[in-house]
């Protein structure tokens, strides 16, 4: 894809916000070519990555790395998380050469004014994510202009029809895994021998918080161990807008 397609399309339809001109540019565009296209975009001080280190986490790091393993990385470090989820942080920071990422925790001041008791995921999952989660992802994101994230269409849910390039408020929204294929993610850990999350191979087929994260069977859907029992399937961060 020639690398000066995006600012082309933006001057050619000033009918689309510059996230739909970019959407239209990059529908067919490799994950490689929407990760560089967002850095063309923004510049490198202006994008951002926003990872779980969770199950699938490792390919998009793999291929965010080829292309500027400096993008900074932000990490959400809840309070709640699996001790093998910080571990697994710090291997592929080793294995992948990231130079920039970054553990952002929630305020001390917040945690002890809404949930001092540390029980608010089980009253309230919506207002746990909101402090620990959504809260602090907008204080990490004011520096940037465009984030990047690795969300995927066959997950489901409100994310099956997701564009490539999303309006998010006050910045860009790159989805440069919008449409790859389980397999394509598979291939990719295969191909460059990347080393798994470790709840993995206990039936963790997607991880987060600790109390909102279970087991997956078989023949369940991989995010149907998170919020398991109730309505809720995303923590926030993808359904609210940074402002």
């Amino acid at each position: 894809m020639n690398a000066l397609v995006p600012q082309a399309v933006i001057e050619k339809t000033l009918d689309l916000s510059p996230a739909q001109a970019l959407d239209r540019a990059l529908r067919s565009a490799s994950s490689a070519e929407v990760i560089e296209a967002a850095l063309k975009a923004v510049g490198r001080e202006k994008l951002a990555v926003v990872s779980s280190f969770g199950t699938e986490s490792a390919a998009l790091l793999k291929v965010m790395a080829d292309v500027d393993p400096a993008i900074p990385v932000i990490f959400l470090d809840t309070g709640w998380l699996f001790e093998e989820t910080l571990a697994y942080r710090d291997t592929l920071i080793a294995t992948l050469g990231l130079r920039d990422v970054r553990s952002i925790k929630p305020l001390e001041e917040t945690l002890s004014r809404e949930d001092p008791d540390r029980e608010l995921w089980f009253s309230d999952p919506d207002a746990c994510c909101r402090i620990r989660k959504v809260e602090p992802l907008a204080r990490a994101l004011a520096p940037f202009s465009a984030w990047i994230n690795g969300r995927k269409r066959f997950q489901g849910g409100l994310r099956a029809e997701m564009a490539v390039v999303e309006d998010d408020g006050a910045r860009l929204k790159f989805n440069p895994f919008a449409n790859v294929a389980r397999e394509e993610i598979e291939a990719i850990y295969k191909l460059a021998n990347l080393p798994p999350h470790p709840l993995l191979a206990s039936g963790y087929l997607s991880v987060g918080c600790m109390p909102c994260s279970s087991r997956t069977s078989p023949d369940e859907d991989a995010r149907a161990g998170r919020w398991r029992g109730r309505a809720k399937t995303e923590c926030g961060i993808h359904t609210i807008k940074t402002s």
